[in-house]
């Protein structure tokens, strides 16, 4: 191992604090990182981290060395950066972090055309409902539904976009109307899983803020789950409005209480792609932002986003 790869190494047992996280972010074994990092510890005669079976800490000279490192290090990727960014053909790998429900819906389908546009670059489409870190997972760009608060981070917004409350037609005659957020409570409300605690949804209209706990049978991290149990009339979900555009024109979901703004989280809502800050923006980067800043919003109103449709099933009414 070179000393460069020794000191990435380093930075990378530091920042993630322990051996068997570096060691999977750099496809070694803990015992691996172990032994090169005493490697690099033996070639600058000091001792960098403090061991035990159960905590891993830097010494004094460990914190001094990272504060110099890490520093060049990221020199190093900037002049990576810039001499990869005046390349006339963007080439090598892109790797890409996406929610589920627009990777599968929106992402996906563009691809075909991306890459033939450029041949000599391969994407990594990686799907989670997790915010990934960046830098220390080695992603290039994370599509994301709300702007980043890292100063360390760039983003373009792709896509504006807005939470609604949706009901199958079936679902909305033989249940309760719903005419204000307090009608909830006698409906199921398929929610998205965000933890062991109560599910909170948020509802502004005239400046005015109001939260309420909302009952819940089904809970899931997946959009997809919940779009399709809400199309076979399972309940009341929230769901981002370009995933159900199609079902809505079609007759399939119907909006509710379309006077209020509705949330789960933030109201400040978007697809946003975001890549690390830096002096070089690489081509690859720039081809695939500005590929999908061209393209998403057509891609989205074309409707009817989801590859396949669950055939609805006996339903069985709310208590």
């Amino acid at each position: 191992m070179s000393q460069l790869q020794a000191m990435e190494l380093f930075v990378s047992a530091a920042r993630e604090g322990s051996f068997s996280a570096a060691g999977r972010h750099n496809g070694l074994s803990p015992a691996s990182v172990s032994r090169r990092i005493g490697e690099l510890e033996a070639r600058l005669g000091v001792q960098l981290f403090n061991r035990t079976t159960r905590h891993l800490a830097l010494t004094e000279a460990g914190k001094a060395y990272l504060q110099r490192v890490e520093p060049a290090l990221h020199s190093i990727e900037d002049a990576e950066a810039a001499a990869l960014a005046l390349q006339s053909t963007p080439r090598g790998t892109l790797r890409v972090h996406s929610r589920m429900l627009f990777g599968m819906t929106v992402v996906m389908p563009l691809m075909p055309q991306f890459q033939k546009m450029y041949p000599e670059l391969k994407v990594e489409l990686s799907l989670s409902e997790r915010r990934i870190q960046l830098r220390e997972e080695d992603f290039d760009i994370d599509l994301r539904i709300a702007a980043p608060k890292d100063e360390s981070l760039m983003q373009r917004r792709l896509l504006a976009t807005e939470r609604i409350l949706v009901a199958a037609p079936d679902y909305i005659t033989r249940t309760p109307a719903v005419r204000e957020p307090d009608d909830l409570v006698k409906h199921n409300c398929l929610t998205y899983w965000m933890g062991a605690n109560d599910v909170v949804w948020r509802f502004m209209r005239k400046g005015k803020l109001k939260e309420m706990t909302v009952p819940s049978s089904f809970s899931a991290n997946n959009g997809y789950v919940l779009h399709q149990l809400a199309v076979m009339g399972h309940g009341i979900a929230l769901l981002d409005d370009y995933t159900v555009s199609g079902e809505i024109e079609r007759g399939q979901l119907r909006r509710l209480l379309p006077g209020y703004r509705v949330t789960n989280s933030t109201f400040d809502e978007g697809i946003y792609a975001t890549f690390l800050q830096t002096n070089y923006l690489p081509g690859k980067i720039r081809a695939f932002v500005d590929f999908l800043a061209a393209n998403v919003p057509g891609q989205v109103k074309k409707g009817g986003l989801l590859p396949m449709r669950l055939q609805a099933t006996r339903r069985v009414s709310p208590r």
